[in-house]
């Protein structure tokens, strides 16, 4: 659910606005995730060692090291956006706007974009194959995951008072969510594409959070 397509994070302002140092640090990072992802795609995961991608990048081991701090994550990379997208999206939303139509609206505008955080676009097949035929890139990814259910649950927390279980709603919006994306997955690694799995994909996150407005309510009127 939170793989990458070689991309930065998308969530700040655009590059331009940011201090030259910055800019600088983003561009090595993107250099480096870029490298890795061919080195990856040409030969798999766990055939290209750190090393490579940094002498593939011209950086030191220890540059990447200081912008990936595991492996994985040179492929895994979009952490802490969906955390920053997902937690967000809660925590400034309209002050009458549920939590779960705050995330209805993410999803469905990530959907828009074709961001790699929605699961649906024809480029990103490869990068599933990648994930899965590594046991580690999937065990990073269930990682993943769990860290975005729980810097929800603390959100949640922080911000919507009427629920009396906020991981309980947090563990309910990530697994909906997740479910829509992997299905689509499927899809589009099985050979379909993706205008025509868009639609479904966004029948089926409008039905999901339509449950989970209904949940999320149930759990408040029984508090």
């Amino acid at each position: 659910m939170i793989e990458s397509t070689g991309g930065t994070n998308r969530s700040t302002g655009g590059p331009e606005d940011l201090p030259l140092r910055e800019r600088k640090k983003r561009a090595t990072r993107q250099r480096i995730s870029d490298r890795a992802t061919q080195l990856f795609l040409e030969r798999g995961f766990d055939a290209v060692t750190v090393a490579e991608v940094a002498r593939a990048a011209e950086v030191s081991a220890m540059t990447v090291f200081n912008h990936f701090p595991r492996k994985e994550d040179l492929l895994i990379d979009r952490i802490p956006e969906a955390v920053e997208m997902f937690a967000g999206a809660v925590r400034h939303r309209a002050p009458d706007e549920t939590p779960v139509a705050a995330l209805r609206r993410l999803a469905l505008d990530l959907l828009d974009a074709r961001h790699p955080l929605s699961g649906v676009d024809d480029d990103f097949p490869p990068f599933w194959r990648i994930v899965l035929d590594s046991p580690a890139l999937r065990a990073r990814a269930r990682e993943a995951v769990e860290e975005l259910e729980a810097a929800l649950a603390e959100t949640l927390a922080g911000t919507a008072p009427e629920l009396p279980d906020p991981r309980l709603a947090a563990a309910l919006i990530v697994a909906a969510y997740r479910a829509v994306y992997v299905a689509s997955a499927g899809r589009l690694l099985a050979g379909e594409r993706a205008d025509r799995v868009a639609p479904d994909h966004r029948a089926r996150l409008d039905a999901a959070f339509d449950v989970l407005e209904r949940a999320l309510a149930g759990m408040e009127r029984h508090q």
